[in-house]
Order: structure tokens, then C-alpha cells, then sequence
């Protein structure tokens, strides 16, 4: 039997978005917002703990209802108006989460014994850009992307909608510069620091042993530490007036190149 819900002044309404309005206090609950079939189906599958479903049932098919109940404590049936209030986008299938936070810390991280390939962001501070490079990295399947210094909340809604379910499906580490330098050392990962300063180009470099590609901001670049700890800094041709790209689709063309030279076998 399902809670039902139809008042906009429902405690559950306002705790819901106060968790998608306010970073600290998603932090401070520990918990935070899904939207949608796919990015509830990765979020499973990557093994987050659902602690709440809230379900539009006129527009939540019968067999997705009785698939993901299965999966959370709490099951609340939501009215239209309800629903528009506390969806970001109309195309989430009638399907809103609360999920419990993961851990992300540096020393959760599990790499592959053999050649992983990681990527690092230093400083993203767009929800965007962050949700944009978690889709790469899923794309070219890297073993994990630590994001050092990091300037936006994780579990940021603009994040996860951006990354299309992306954040469940690649481990991310979040970390210092210097604890990400660190570890890459401890583990003997080859650091490739995207900067113009004594590089050279990016396809010319051999990505086919322990690599990790690091990348900075549009505006100010990776800091002089990365450019320090490099195993060779790398840069993209520009070929046209502007001098930068996005910084998602550096990231592509980097990590596309790695998984070339690996025959994308790994």
C-alpha cells in the first residue's frame, strides 16, 4: 500500500526540495535526489541504497512501479501537482528518488591491477561541466575519475541530470590536488597534464601503460602543481581563432586517443 500524497505543504514535499535547493543540507542528511527510469536503474545497479521512491503513478508504468519498489524503505504516491513542483524536467517517467551518499574518498578507490586509465578534473565548478565529464568517462569506460579540489557538491541535481546517470556508473574519487598526486605516485600511474607549458601532442605520448589524464578549467587551467608532477604535459592543436575547447570534449579527445592506443581493449 502506497502513502499517498496531495498537499504541497507535506513535510515529505519540503524535504525534497530543501535536499535538491541546499547543498549542506543534502550533506548533512546524507542522502540526495534521483530523477528518472535510467538514472534509477544505474543508480541501483552502481549500488546505491534507495530510501525513498516518489511516484507519479499516471505517468509510472505499472511494471516500473513494481520493479523499484522492491528497492526502497519508503513508496510515495505523488499528485500531479506535486509532481511538477518537485521535478526538475517533465520527461522523468513519473519516477523521483532519495538515495543514500556514497563514500568517495581516495582510499575507497579500487583500481584494476593491470594498465588502469583514470581521469582527473581539477576545480570543475559548473554542475554542467562536471555532469558532461562524467559522461565521458563513461563513454570511454575510464577505471575511476578523481575530481581534485572540487568546487560543486557531487550529488548536485544539475550534476546527475547532466551526466545522464554518468556519477553511478564510473568511481569517483574526490581529493586534494596534492593527495591526488600522491596516490597516482603511491600507484605508479603516469600523470598527463593538459597544459600548454613544455608539452607536446597528446598523440604522441603512450597511454598503454597506468595513465591518468588531467585536465583544468576552461578559464584558469590546471595549477603549477599538476604541471610540477607530470609524467609529460600534453596539449590539443588548435587549429582555429580560439585558443580552448570544453573542457568535456578535451577530455574525449584525450581519452579516446588512450583507449586507441590500447586497441580499446582496456
Amino acid at each position: 500500500m502506497f502513502k499517498e500524497i496531495t498537499s504541497l505543504q507535506n513535510p515529505c514535499v519540503k524535504y525534497i526540495l530543501k535536499l535538491k535547493e541546499k547543498p549542506k543540507y543534502r550533506d548533512s542528511e546524507g542522502v540526495f535526489v534521483i530523477e528518472g527510469q535510467r538514472e534509477l536503474k544505474l543508480a541501483i545497479e552502481g549500488g546505491y541504497k534507495i530510501i525513498s521512491l516518489y511516484l507519479h503513478i499516471d505517468l509510472c508504468e505499472d511494471n516500473h512501479v513494481n520493479k523499484y519498489a522492491s528497492q526502497s524503505t519508503e513508496i510515495l504516491k505523488i499528485s500531479s501537482k506535486i509532481y511538477k513542483k518537485i521535478a526538475y524536467r517533465g520527461s522523468t517517467e513519473g519516477i523521483i528518488a532519495i538515495a543514500k551518499n556514497k563514500s568517495h574518498l581516495l582510499t575507497d578507490l579500487k583500481l584494476p591491477e593491470h594498465n588502469p586509465l583514470l581521469m582527473v578534473a581539477e576545480s570543475p565548478e559548473k554542475p554542467g561541466n562536471i555532469g558532461a565529464l562524467l559522461r565521458t568517462a563513461d563513454a570511454a569506460k575510464v577505471d575511476a575519475v578523481i575530481i581534485a579540489n572540487p568546487r560543486t557538491d557531487l550529488y548536485n541535481p544539475n550534476v546527475i541530470r547532466s551526466s545522464v546517470g554518468g556519477l553511478f556508473t564510473v568511481p569517483v574519487a574526490l581529493a586534494s590536488t596534492n593527495e591526488a598526486i600522491h596516490f597516482l605516485q603511491v600507484h605508479k600511474i603516469s600523470i598527463y597534464s593538459a597544459v600548454l607549458q613544455k608539452s607536446v601532442v597528446y598523440d604522441t605520448v603512450d597511454f598503454c601503460g597506468p595513465s591518468a589524464v588531467v585536465l583544468g578549467t576552461e578559464s584558469t587551467g590546471l595549477s603549477k602543481s599538476w604541471q610540477t608532477a607530470a609524467s609529460q604535459n600534453i596539449k590539443i592543436p588548435m587549429l582555429g581563432q580560439l585558443d580552448s575547447m570544453n573542457v568535456s570534449v578535451a577530455a574525449g579527445i584525450l581519452l579516446f586517443e588512450a583507449k586507441r592506443q590500447r586497441k580499446f581493449t582496456s
